[in-house]
């Protein structure tokens, strides 16, 4: 995943589905526990909702971190990129003359190699765009790309069309490229801004939706904790409460809706003219909910009506 277009805030996401996806994170994996005859009992289960009820924001983060690492080594890349085209050396203006093999070869030409293009200071750019942006593990992870798709999708492809057409290496497109490809760093650089944005706003919610839980469990230790027959107004003070509790979840989510109404950053449409949003370019991916936080929410709030249900039985009862 990564911006793109030299600098418009734009998001690409890998369309390769995933083959049979392996069950690899904390959510899945306990998700998975939960359902083995071995571990299914009361005191198992509630364990294991509790830890399911933080594994989406856990997954979030860990998701975000590692795209964060991601858009930090292309604005690297870029930027390098950029540092390494400033300091070549450009055909006059007057000398380019594009050539049939120049053209071929750029369009044809690919990250793991293939015929050199025949102009040095064309084949510069293209080796150097090799040897920073397209060197990254996870690019050639996720794009299946020439070096020619790769330029027209980063930088825009009147830049493949002009290194084409040139033939070379002008002082027009020389400067072209270095603008764009720094524009393609600052864009990265504000993603990785709004990812840090977003890994608060996680931490936040995660530390809140952890509060309200303990209190949870703390009221129902409570209750448990009063003998039989004196647990009248004990149980309708802890029903109260369990209410409360639920308010404070019902704040929480609705600040959350304001966050996803109002992302840290808006993209422009990507190819194909399919707009992608910021939260569907981080969480689309990732095994589980589209929105973590939400899902979180939803189960502890699920849980709390339980303990509610539970505790108005047993003042039905007169337990």
């Amino acid at each position: 995943m990564s911006v793109n277009r030299g600098g418009d805030v734009a998001f690409r996401i890998s369309s390769e589905p995933a083959v049979e996806p392996e069950c690899t994170t904390l959510s899945c994996e306990l998700s998975a526990a939960a359902t083995e005859p071995g571990v299914v009992t009361a005191v198992a289960i509630a364990g294991l909702l509790a830890l399911l009820t933080f594994a989406y924001i856990r997954d979030a983060e860990t998701v975000c971190r590692r795209e964060r690492r991601r858009v930090t080594d292309e604005h690297d890349a870029f930027e390098e990129f950029a540092d390494r085209v400033a300091a070549l050396d450009p055909c006059p203006a007057e000398a380019t003359d594009p050539s049939a093999a120049a053209v071929s070869q750029l369009v044809g030409a690919r990250r793991a190699g293939g015929s050199a293009v025949g102009d040095v200071r064309l084949r510069r750019v293209l080796d150097t765009y090799r040897d920073t942006v397209m060197s990254l593990p996870h690019y050639s992870e996720e794009y299946d790309e020439s070096v020619a798709e790769s330029l027209a999708a980063e930088l825009g492809p009147d830049t493949t069309v002009s290194l084409a057409s040139n033939g070379t290496l002008s002082p027009g497109l020389q400067s072209a490229l270095v603008d764009r490809s720094r524009r393609a760093a600052a864009a990265r650089r504000s993603l990785a801004d709004a990812i840090d944005v977003e890994l608060d706003a996680l931490d936040d919610a995660g530390a809140t939706v952890e509060r309200i839980d303990r209190r949870r469990v703390r009221l129902n230790q409570h209750l448990d904790g009063i003998p039989h027959g004196r647990r009248a107004d004990a149980s309708i003070d802890v029903w109260e409460r369990l209410a409360d509790l639920e308010s404070e979840c019902d704040a929480v989510a609705g600040d959350r809706q304001s966050t996803l109404r109002n992302p840290p950053m808006s993209p422009d449409r990507v190819g194909g003219g399919v707009e992608t949003g910021f939260y569907e370019y981080l969480y689309a991916p990732m095994e589980g909910p589209d929105h973590p936080v939400l899902a979180s929410i939803a189960t502890l709030v699920d849980r709390i009506r339980e303990d509610r249900d539970r505790v108005a039985r047993r003042i039905a009862d007169g337990v």
